[in-house]
């Protein structure tokens, strides 16, 4: 009762934020949370797991690094959550969204097959399924609901009509239907950057985490490739997005390698831009 409590006060202060961002406007509103975030974040429970991550990510970090990764992790972290009430107009601004190697992106729309398209949470990574729906592929996205349920309905009507229509729970029975998609010539998308309970121990940045295998099992399955796509906030308005060379499941033994493999490139995603992952997440719990 008192944690369903906490989440209805929890939920009457995210709307009431939002509301100031509404009356704000976007430009003015990420000036404003990036400020907010940066000032109140380092007060956050989350600082001890942030700074057990940034140890982990580089031993013996020096602190002026430290805090300069963690200030610009929730500046980001300020506009990437005021920008959910502003999804209509990203949305419709394209062209603010400049795309890297997007010759391999036309191939895949050239073949009309699906494939598995992975990435990690960074700048604002609602914008990898948002682009990818704009380019009219096919696609379905799996995610984890939020623990408020009271803010979790709102957050899912977002992502449904402004990023992307096909929105999977994760479990086995978004497992289900990620395979029901795939079958009816739908893409997948999913983050793989953070913990699951059902994964495997594999190594991330010197330390064994738990790490979901399931891009490499639907791969493996149906025959698909796995394009990973990295995502940078360039400006506060403008955005760079990448999509790399597809990684072909036939060339691996089994579902570890091809995870072990998709964790060094989430390594070195994270290693070009460490200050717009969420290091808020207990990786390495």
């Amino acid at each position: 009762m008192i944690k369903k409590i906490n989440y209805f006060f929890q939920a009457i202060l995210i709307y009431f934020l939002f509301l100031i961002g509404l009356m704000l406007g976007l430009k003015l509103s990420r000036i404003f949370f990036s400020t907010l975030f940066s000032y109140f974040g380092p007060f956050f429970k989350s600082k001890i797991v942030i700074n057990k991550n940034l140890n982990i990510f580089i031993p013996n970090i020096p602190n002026e690094k430290k805090n300069k990764i963690i200030n610009n992790m929730w500046k980001n972290y300020g506009k990437t959550f005021i920008e959910y009430i502003f999804l209509k107009k990203l949305k419709n601004q394209e062209q603010l969204i400049e795309i890297i190697n997007e010759n391999n992106l036309i191939d895949i729309i050239k073949k009309d097959q699906p494939v598995i398209f992975i990435s990690g949470h960074f700048a604002n990574f609602e914008l990898m399924s948002m682009t990818i729906v704009n380019k009219s592929i096919k696609l379905a996205t799996i995610y984890r609901p939020l623990n408020n349920f009271f803010l979790n309905f709102f957050m899912e009507f977002l992502r449904k009509k402004y990023v992307c229509k096909n929105q999977i729970k994760k479990g086995i029975n978004g497992v289900r239907q990620a395979i029901q998609y795939i079958k009816q010539g739908h893409s997948i998308a999913l983050m793989i950057d953070q913990r699951v309970s059902e994964g495997e121990k594999i190594n991330f940045f010197g330390k064994t985490a738990f790490t979901t295998t399931l891009p490499a099992q639907l791969a493996q399955k149906f025959n698909l490739k796995i394009v990973p796509v990295f995502l940078e906030r360039t400006q506060d308005d403008k955005f760079r997005i990448s999509f790399y060379k597809e990684i072909d499941p036939n060339n691996y033994k089994n579902k570890l390698d091809i995870s072990i493999k998709l964790n060094q490139i989430i390594e070195s995603m994270i290693s070009k831009n460490p200050n717009q992952w969420i290091w808020t997440h207990n990786r390495w719990k």
